[in-house]
């Protein structure tokens, strides 16, 4: 006979007593990974020698083959996100003025190409003259013709603009498919239920396409990134989607999905945000484009800040404590979710930090409006458009070099 710490909860979520039927969960299919079984759940939380892995009286629950499901639905997103971008986003863009035109290409040259592509795109000083006296060219033809090589590489206006479309159209699709869907669950009102009954909380269709659906999205995130043009945030972003990938594919399969889907649609909620704030920059509307920062900087900072360390990591430290007790994936668990939140203090202060500058130096500079007001947007740039750092010109505040070289990473 199973036993749990805390209150057991029947199909719908209410409470019900240790002994009746309703709240025995007579099966939960064990992980086939041949990971160490401790590792997933309290001892008093296992079925007993000889239960079943099968699912019994037609309840489902999640299993580590249900992650296989992500890889052909990832491939499907990234197809239709060609499709999107080639048919919708690029005339969406042509219409607003946005052209395909790319920057200044460079001058044929097959022994510069050759320096570009084989030794350095950033030559030093020394080699600059070997070069100029090589070629018979004046070093600064030479160091302008490797800033025009590096920017053939970057991805035009166009194609940002369809990327941050295709990406602000599911980011907004899945965030409110998951609160139409939270609305009605009970753990999204009291996020005890997460825990009542763990883990044999059945698994629901609507619950299932929301997780899957994410962590299909994430792995399709990760096919384009080889097929995109290629960042200087490539790797950071790899390893960003990688974890993400894990802590998803981790909660799924240890049942967790309930106060996953909480984090989830949490984060989904600033996500659309930003992508529109890019939008409304590319398309060069600047009232817009400060206004949508704006606002995804307030939503961030009370969502990261206020929501999900008071609401998320609450129930995941503390009720889930008193419910269930501490075992060893619970440790693996919640220790992604506080370094979660530590990125979200340093991202935060981020914000804030070049918020306030741009704010002072704009009180500062009332009589050069347009000083500040390039000021702004430049800071602006500098969070939100983050492939875009190295190549508007600096600014007269001479933002801070540390900075410029974090936000490189795309904090979305």
């Amino acid at each position: 006979m199973l036993q749990t710490n805390g209150p057991r909860a029947g199909p719908d979520g209410t409470p019900v007593s240790a002994g009746s039927s309703e709240g025995r969960a007579e099966v939960w299919p064990r992980p086939r990974l041949g990971l160490v079984r401790w590792l997933w759940r309290p001892p008093e939380l296992r079925p007993a020698g000889g239960a079943g892995r099968g699912d019994k009286g037609g309840l489902q629950y999640p299993r580590a083959a249900h992650v296989l499901s992500a890889f052909p639905l990832a491939i499907g997103i990234f197809t239709v996100r060609l499709l999107f971008e080639r048919f919708i986003a690029k005339p969406c863009a042509i219409n607003l003025g946005i052209q395909d035109s790319g920057p200044h290409r460079a001058q044929p040259n097959a022994i510069l190409e050759k320096v570009f592509t084989s030794i350095t795109k950033y030559p030093d000083g020394r080699r600059l003259e070997g070069l100029s006296k090589q070629l018979d060219w004046d070093v600064r033809k030479i160091q302008r013709w490797f800033r025009h090589r590096r920017n053939q590489d970057k991805p035009t206006t166009l194609t940002k603009f369809c990327e941050s479309m295709w990406r602000f159209t599911f980011y907004l699709s899945i965030f409110f498919y998951g609160i139409r869907f939270l609305w009605t669950a009970p753990w999204f009102w009291d996020t005890r239920q997460c825990w009542y009954n763990y883990p044999f909380q059945p698994l629901t269709s609507r619950l299932y396409y929301y997780y899957i659906l994410e962590l299909a999205f994430y792995w399709s995130l990760m096919f384009s990134q080889f097929t995109d043009i290629k960042r200087k945030d490539f790797l950071i972003m790899f390893v960003h989607h990688l974890a993400t990938i894990g802590l998803i594919t981790f909660s799924y399969m240890n049942n967790m999905v309930r106060v996953g889907t909480l984090v989830l649609c949490l984060h989904d909620a600033s996500d659309f945000l930003l992508e529109a704030a890019k939008l409304a920059n590319y398309a060069k509307y600047q009232r817009l484009c400060d206004a949508f920062f704006m606002l995804f900087g307030v939503v961030f900072i009370v969502t990261r800040l206020g929501i999900y360390p008071f609401w998320i990591l609450n129930t995941t430290l503390f009720e889930s404590w008193e419910l269930i007790g501490p075992y060893p994936s619970w440790w693996l668990f919640n220790g992604l979710l506080v370094t979660l939140q530590l990125l979200h203090i340093i991202w935060s202060y981020l914000i804030i930090r070049t918020a306030s500058k741009a704010l002072v130096r704009g009180k500062v500079r009332l009589g050069e409006r347009k000083d500040s007001k390039l000021c702004l947007l430049h800071s602006f740039l500098l969070f939100s458009v983050p492939d875009w750092t190295w190549t508007v010109s600096p600014c007269a505040c001479k933002c801070d070099l540390w900075f410029c070289l974090f936000t490189e990473t795309r904090l979305c």
